[in-house]
């Protein structure tokens, strides 16, 4: 059994993606023990697939010089994670379109493709939608990780097979060495201007949250969950710049992969942070996690689990910092937090269950 995991790898700098592609290996080897995986991703491309552009899929799969369709063929499963957010328009048209187009190709070798649990939607554009609603058609299975989203399947005209929650409650909890007090997650997607949020309204929220943890001498540390690389938005810079605003009062994680930035998290008090993924990370190992939510992705799904800690930072009424403080010093946060990491990890029963039914050419 040979699958390729789309939009997922286990080398991205961006852990996030990193826990796409691990908790996918962890639930499919539930299924095939014995399976083999290949991951490709923007930062992992194969040399068979020129994906940059539509126009470069649609001619390599016409004129097969690169030799695509023969290694589209080699896997008997393609399961499409879409990166969990990404099968949707808001973050541009192109990335939806290229994703969309190697979904499809990916069905025309013969290939069974299964969309793997994730947002749906939103679809923002009538070409949105189209995308959207021919990829659901052309897969064998669909998994949503929320009910909004499979209410956006259903309503463009093909219903999920099942919901679940996201793919981080399939890894096994790590060890933990070391315990912490609280860890703050900065993103670098929202620091910088950005299509999301207000920039600086993040920044001075950011900033006023650590000073006020510090001033109630409470040890912070500063987590990236996008590791330093030559994308803009990855945290480290930001990170960066809070500590040369509070010099040695903060303390800086500088996780070196997934394992190590999971010990750090489970390890810690509590963690607030805007990264989606760093605050799964935490509710899937039963540490509380306070989102500073940028999207429809973090809200449904939280919700699912029972979670109603998000801060939206898209609403202006209201000092989101008293919020946070205010959802910290509640007695029962922990228990709160163990109690959804056992709906999220019982939620990914479903997935097995599914996938044996499902018949694979070989």
């Amino acid at each position: 059994m040979r699958v390729l995991v789309l939009w997922a790898d286990e080398r991205s700098p961006n852990l996030g993606v990193r826990v796409l592609a691990r908790g996918s290996r962890e639930v499919l080897r539930t299924v095939w023990p014995d399976a083999e995986f290949e991951f490709a991703d923007f930062t992992s491309r194969p040399a068979q697939v020129p994906w940059g552009r539509v126009r470069s899929l649609v001619k390599e799969h016409v004129v097969g010089r690169l030799g695509m369709r023969a290694w589209l063929e080699g896997f008997d499963l393609v399961w499409d994670t879409r990166s969990g957010d990404s099968f949707s328009d808001i973050y541009g048209s192109h990335r939806h379109s290229v994703m969309s187009a190697v979904h499809e190709i990916a069905a025309r070798t013969g290939r069974t493709v299964v969309m793997a649990p994730q947002t749906i939607g939103p679809f923002t554009s009538a070409r949105g939608r189209l995308l959207g609603r021919r990829s659901l058609r052309r897969s064998a299975l669909v998994f949503a990780r929320d009910p909004v989203s499979a209410e956006h399947a259903a309503a463009l005209g093909r219903p999920v097979d099942a919901t679940t929650s996201d793919l981080a409650f399939a890894i096994p909890a790590p060890d933990v060495s070391e315990r912490r007090g609280l860890v703050v997650n900065v993103s670098g997607l929202l620091w910088h201007d950005n299509p999301h949020v207000d920039a600086a309204r993040y920044r001075d929220t950011v900033r006023a949250l650590v000073a006020a943890l510090l001033a109630r001498s409470r040890p912070v540390t500063v987590l990236p969950h996008v590791l330093d690389s030559h994308d803009r938005d990855n945290d480290a810079p930001a990170i960066e710049a809070l500590v040369r605003e509070f010099g040695s009062d903060l303390r800086v994680a500088a996780p070196r992969d997934l394992d190590d930035a999971r010990a750090v998290i489970a390890g810690c008090e509590a963690l607030v942070g805007a990264r989606m993924h760093a605050c799964l990370n935490a509710l899937s190992t039963g540490v509380p996690a306070i989102a500073m939510a940028y999207s429809r992705k973090f809200g449904p799904l939280f919700d699912e689990l029972g979670w109603r800690h998000s801060i939206s930072l898209a609403e202006r009424d209201g000092d989101p910092v008293a919020r946070i403080l205010e959802t910290l010093d509640d007695p029962s946060l922990g228990d709160q937090a163990r109690e959804a990491c056992m709906r999220g990890r019982a939620s990914m029963a479903v997935i097995p269950r599914t996938l044996e039914a499902l018949s694979i050419p070989r």
